[in-house]
């Protein structure tokens, strides 16, 4: 029998895949199904890794799927013994490390629902969270500990290398008893519409459908060295980067602590990592650390999310990685529903393309009446789920050949004296700029013109006399006259989502209150 690992080409994954065939993958049918069981107990083995951590500290974290499969029975029935059970919420704000993934993985052996959130959330961020979920347990660290108690949260729990070694007389092994619809992660996603993102509810079956983003999306094969720096507190970081490999039986890798490029790419090159997905900041933060050369690597497979690459750091990343780096597209709400394909020799990527649909799905560009748009003309993203078109309230085109292209956020749109301007085609034109380390770009009133195009740039350097316009003139000779940034302001630093992207809608705000100020 075919099993859909072992496929890798494009021709392939359009031929054989069925939503069967993804449920050939796991042990479990609809009527008894757990995550915790197939990422973790059916490969407990104490020879097998399962996770490589790189701590900020500079230390390394190697551990089994035995340990983690023990540790996690053990904190299942720590939290039975507490009354906890199936439904209840578990919140687990701690960085990546056993101690999370014995909370992670116990709380969904255990038929409650995981809730990650954020180590870096403030006393505001976690009362939000705390109040919609109202979790019956908290798991932190003992730096937060305080902090979540003022902010509301009951049963603050300190999760560290004491509370498990407190549960080395309880059983090693946990029954779950989970049915495939049942709950199992409260997901806050990382947008910035509202003052409290959407939390997405994911069953454990979720994992069942989150194997088409892993097979194309990231090309996850058994045997892979995997990596994902993203932090598991948001939607790419647990399902694409823990959840996904795990459930193949792959060994995965993540950053625990504050992000440093060139901790990462040490991490990288000692861990013999063959298969790494990230946001493409990462990759961005890499190439500017001017550290990448100084390693060597072993990588078949690249893959990125959060928005798009810009070029010149595609072009890097090739050539000091030895392998193009394919992009993904998708959002928590609908997972992945465009992919480059990782592995795939018989699908070309195209510079700036996001790829083509992911077996199953399918993906249209529609105008604001609904009609399809024509081949290069930019509409909506939209998504078919249930017989209706989903929106995702991004931007995008889709050429002749079926290749689908990004246009950004909706709500980024610039309308300059009637022409229509992408942020996010004017700010990979700045990254472009050799004097450029980051930058985001908004749309600010104008007398004239209605908006203009404003740039926030981090320089890499010192800025210099003439820079602006230099950066002016430079995004003038690659993109039509209209679309070149008016107004620069240089900044020691950007505001991000919690994804690593950059939060336009912040900076769209402080602009307003920069103006309302200068009145």
């Amino acid at each position: 029998m075919v099993r859909l690992t072992d496929l890798t080409s494009y021709a392939d994954a359009q031929k054989h895949y069925s939503k069967e065939a993804l449920w050939e993958l796991f042990d479990g049918d609809r009527a008894h199904f757990n995550i915790a069981h197939e990422c973790i107990d059916r490969h407990a083995e104490a020879d097998r890794v399962a996770l490589r951590i790189a701590h900020a500290d500079g230390h390394d974290e190697i551990i089994s799927f035995e340990e983690v499969a023990r540790r996690s029975s053990q904190i299942a029935h720590f939290l039975r013994g507490k009354g906890i059970g199936k439904g209840d919420r578990i919140a687990v704000m701690i960085e990546p490390s056993l101690p999370f993934y014995a909370a992670i993985f116990g709380a969904m052996k255990a038929g409650a629902v995981a809730v990650p959130l954020f180590t870096l959330f403030g006393p505001d961020g976690i009362r939000l969270r705390v109040n919609d979920c109202k979790p019956k347990l908290f798991f932190t660290n003992a730096e937060k500990a305080d902090v979540a108690r003022e902010a509301g949260a009951e049963n603050v729990t300190v999760a560290d290398s004491d509370l498990l070694a407190s549960l080395d007389d309880l059983p090693v092994r946990f029954e779950c008893d989970t049915a495939g619809n049942d709950l199992a992660v409260l997901q806050y996603t990382s947008g910035t519409t509202r003052l409290l993102p959407a939390a997405v509810e994911h069953s454990h079956r979720s994992i069942v459908t989150l194997m088409v983003a892993a097979l194309y999306a990231t090309g996850i094969r058994p045997g892979d060295r995997f990596f994902c720096p993203s932090s598991p507190a948001w939607g790419h970081g647990l399902w694409h980067g823990t959840l996904a490999p795990l459930a193949m039986g792959v060994s995965t890798g993540t950053f625990s602590g504050k992000f440093d490029p060139v901790r990462l790419l040490k991490a990288l090159h000692d861990f013999r990592i063959t298969n790494l997905t990230a946001a493409a900041t990462h990759y961005r933060m890499m190439r500017n650390s001017g550290a990448a050369e100084n390693y060597d690597y072993c990588f078949d497979k690249l893959s990125f999310t959060g928005e798009p690459i810009d070029s010149e750091t595609a072009a890097y990343v090739e050539r000091v990685f030895g392998t193009k780096v394919r992009s993904m597209y998708g959002t928590t709400e609908i997972g992945v529903i465009i992919a480059n394909y990782p592995g795939a020799d018989d699908l070309e990527v195209r510079d700036g393309a996001m790829g083509k649909p992911v077996p199953g799905v399918e993906v249209a560009v529609h105008r604001p009446d609904g009609t399809d748009c024509d081949p290069g003309e930019t509409g909506e993203l939209m998504v078919l789920k249930g017989g209706q078109w989903f929106p995702t309230k991004d931007l995008g085109r889709v050429d002749e050949d079926g290749y689908f292209y990004h246009g950004g956020r909706a709500d980024d749109v610039i309308i300059s004296a009637g022409w229509t301007i992408g942020a996010v085609e004017v700010e990979d034109a700045i990254l472009s700029h050799p004097a450029v380390a980051e930058c985001g770009v908004i749309g600010t009133p104008d007398p004239v013109r209605g908006q203009v195009v404003k740039a926030y740039i981090i320089l890499k350097g010192e800025e210099e006399d003439g820079l602006k316009q230099s950066i002016q003139d430079h995004v003038r000779a690659r993109l039509a006259r209209h679309e070149y940034p008016r107004q620069i302001a240089f900044v020691s630093e950007l505001p991000k989502t919690q994804a690593g992207k950059v939060n336009r809608k912040i900076l769209r705000t402080q602009d307003q209150e920069n103006l309302a100020s200068a009145r």
